[in-house]
């Protein structure tokens, strides 16, 4: 493998990294302050791509369908929890998880109804549909890099809300004791409408995001939420430093084990064979990693007890 080649596989981790962020960081939030197992976050991540897709297709506009996946999964999120997740809250997880599975086949259907079952296609804006050219020659496509570059600057202002704004605070409190910011006059239901909309809108911008590179279908989103849920694990239950460490971790050990396993079984065995088992390996390699993990750090990497 070339060197250029080696770097092109990590810039392609950590943009698989940063969309797995911006799933597992409203994941992470939502179970933190209410408790909350939400099969559904992978729903809301289809919303917001089909949203992007279908404004994208009436205006031309991607700058618009980006604000349409935040503004539609953001929404959709608020009603979910007023209608369905407040009455879960003091029920156990079974109940909860059955809850939220329902929701994942009334959005699949209900998207199916209004759709069709046909993909849809978010077109990359034309400016950034070609390569822009790195440090050293290497040629990377530009939206891609831009996904990075937003990801990163999202997980920033994440870091900033919760450490240095009032709600913030309000979500730090709410990690540790919701019972006591209630008795001081925080309004819970309020507070819990807004981390569930935070954590859908989220969603919906990384399901428009990766819209734009690959189809936007239904079903598209529980894939994802599989490996959020793997991201979480790793980095730690609450932690938005640990998703975002947790997704860098994933993101980069799938992406660099799809070519170098294979690399490597083929100094033993035949071209085909190797590429057959490396590549199975490759697809196992992010839970061996989150096994790891869990056998040194059974709270995850920044989790606590």
């Amino acid at each position: 493998m070339t060197t250029l080649l080696l770097i092109e596989q990590v810039l392609n981790g950590l943009q698989s990294g940063i969309m797995l962020f911006l799933m597992a960081a409203g994941l992470t939030l939502i179970f933190g302050v209410m408790g909350l197992i939400n099969l559904a976050h992978g729903s809301l991540y289809m919303v917001g791509a089909f949203a992007a897709a279908a404004v994208a297709g009436a205006t031309g506009s991607f700058v618009l369908a980006l604000m349409a996946s935040l503004i539609a999964a953001a929404a959709a999120g608020a009603v979910i929890e007023m209608v369905v997740i407040r009455r879960l809250y003091d029920r156990d997880h079974l109940d909860q998880v059955l809850a939220t599975f329902a929701l994942i086949l009334i959005f699949s259907e209900g998207t199916r109804w209004v759709f069709g079952s046909f993909p849809l296609y978010l077109d990359v804006p034309a400016a950034l549909a070609g390569p822009v050219t790195l440090p050293g020659g290497i040629l990377y496509p530009a939206y891609r890099l831009l996904i990075i570059v937003v990801g990163l600057a999202i997980a920033a202002g994440l870091f900033l809300l919760i450490a240095r704004t009032r709600i913030g605070i309000q979500i730090r409190a709410g990690e540790s004791d919701r019972e006591m910011i209630g008795a001081l006059g925080v309004d819970i239901s309020r507070l819990y409408t807004i981390v569930f909309a935070l954590g859908a809108a989220l969603a919906g911008l990384a399901g428009a995001l990766v819209g734009a590179i690959q189809s936007v279908q239904v079903g598209m989103g529980e894939p994802v939420l599989i490996l959020a849920f793997v991201v979480i694990v790793i980095g730690g239950i609450g932690s938005i430093k640990g998703a975002l460490v947790g997704a860098l971790l994933v993101g980069l050990t799938d992406t660099l084990g799809g070519v170098l396993l294979p690399l490597a079984f083929g100094v033993f065995m035949d071209a085909s064979t190797a590429t057959a088992v490396g590549s199975a390996l490759a697809s196992m390699s992010i839970y061996i990693l989150m096994a790891i993990v869990l056998l040194y750090r059974p709270t995850g990497l920044f989790g606590t007890v």
